[in-house]
């Protein structure tokens, strides 16, 4: 009975949204932030390499990226553009 007990929760792949607050501002994790503006870690760190999202400020203890509020706006926006090609 133990052993299902632990194995259900090792299989839940939801990210749960636990905000943290830094200053008296919310920030959000970077797993929180790519499932909030619904892309995945993989492609944030591409655009990371990129250099889209160089200049982020915050990071926790473990040198984790936080995102604050206008940054999370920033990656929303970001995964909302579309770009016009001319051919």
């Amino acid at each position: 009975m133990y052993l299902s007990v632990v194995r259900k929760e090792c299989e839940s792949p939801k990210v749960h949204n636990m905000p943290i607050t830094l200053n008296g501002e919310t920030c959000y994790r970077t797993a929180e932030a790519c499932q909030i503006a619904g892309i995945g870690k993989n492609t944030f760190f591409r655009w990371v390499r990129k250099g889209l999202f160089a200049d982020l400020e915050h990071r926790d203890r473990r040198g984790w990226r936080l995102f604050t509020k206008y940054e999370l706006d920033r990656l929303r926006a970001d995964v909302n553009r579309v770009e016009n090609k001319e051919r």
